[in-house]
């Protein structure tokens, strides 16, 4: 994490946290909100988890957050990204694979609640062994 986003960790959260205030989650009822920095940006791109009847086409916070940022500002690394939850949670395992993809080893990931920021982990934290470009092309 560098020091520009880890100045503006407060800013990040407060995001996440409005952005889970506009959740879609009548069927779950748990409202997720997502805020990611890509390296070398000041721009802040905040997602919430959109619920469908079809569960399949539901898409979680992080995803909405990191889409938004590749489609504004094409696709980049990934400085910090900031999950806010009820209670302090993990991203899902498709989450954090999407992440991989736009991660590397500075990348850091805090899991906070309205409250509480959360830690700066690292991906690897989360995701050990992600499936990457590697196992595709060696």
């Amino acid at each position: 994490m560098n020091s520009d986003s880890a100045s503006r960790l407060p800013e990040l959260h407060q995001a996440a946290c409005q952005a889970r205030m506009n959740a879609y989650a009548p069927y779950s009822k748990y409202r997720v909100g997502a805020a990611v920095m890509f390296r070398g940006s000041n721009q802040i791109y905040a997602g919430c988890n959109v619920e469908n009847a079809s569960y399949g086409g539901t898409m979680c916070a992080e995803r909405v957050a990191i889409f938004s940022a590749v489609a504004s500002e094409g696709a980049g690394i990934i400085d910090h990204l900031v999950l806010v939850t009820e209670r302090p949670s993990s991203p899902c395992g498709l989450c954090l694979q999407v992440i991989s993809e736009f991660a590397d080893a500075d990348t850091r990931i805090s899991c906070g609640d309205p409250e509480t920021i959360g830690d700066a982990l690292p991906l690897s934290e989360f995701l050990p062994r992600p499936f990457n470009s590697k196992e595709l092309f060696g």
